[in-house]
């Protein structure tokens, strides 16, 4: 039997030496260019810049198409909108109960009743304390008092004040605040 080794698995990794400087005139001397080529480059270069400003004119149009498209889009949606708001306002049902809640018009002989305090009972502003008549001086620097005051109503959370007597109406599924 013949003795045969496999060949290795890797191959010793060659250094490379240094390079020093290129020698740009050898290299370029090395490459020949034929009258074949020097007229296809021309032809390459030549239909680059018949190329180039056309697809830039068909980049720019498509966008043009595409934002025009979706002008149309909106539009079409606009008068979709005006066209259903003209049907509802043939609808003499409609125009009764417009006429009735933004012009507040009536019937003859019915009462109308304008409620003021609609508010819900959390939305109520709290009332405030009498204002006193007597002056009192106080025994403050205004301006720190000022800048404190400015400071606090910047930070402060509105509280509703307890009422006696009467059950928090807390909503259901959130704590109720307490002062």
């Amino acid at each position: 039997m013949a003795n045969t080794t496999a060949p290795p698995s890797r191959a010793p990794r060659r250094r490379r030496a240094p390079r020093g400087p290129v020698d740009v005139r050898g290299w370029l001397g090395g490459i020949r260019l034929s009258g074949f080529m020097v007229i296809m480059m021309g032809l390459v270069v030549l239909a680059a810049f018949v190329l180039v400003p056309t697809i830039g004119t068909y980049v720019d149009q498509r966008q043009q198409i595409a934002a025009l498209q979706a002008s149309v889009e909106v539009s079409r949606e606009d008068v979709a909108d005006l066209e259903a708001q003209r049907d509802r306002w043939t609808d003499p049902a409609y125009i009764t109960t417009q006429a009735r809640e933004r012009l507040y018009y009536v019937r003859p002989g019915e009462v109308v009743y304008l409620v003021d305090d609609d508010l819900p009972p959390a939305l109520v502003p709290q009332e405030q304390a009498a204002v006193s008549e007597d002056v009192e001086q106080t025994r403050t620097d205004w301006m720190s008092q000022f800048v404190r005051s400015v400071t606090e109503a910047g930070i402060a959370q509105t509280v509703k004040a307890p009422t006696i007597g009467v059950p928090d109406p807390a909503p259901s599924g959130s704590p109720a605040v307490s002062p």
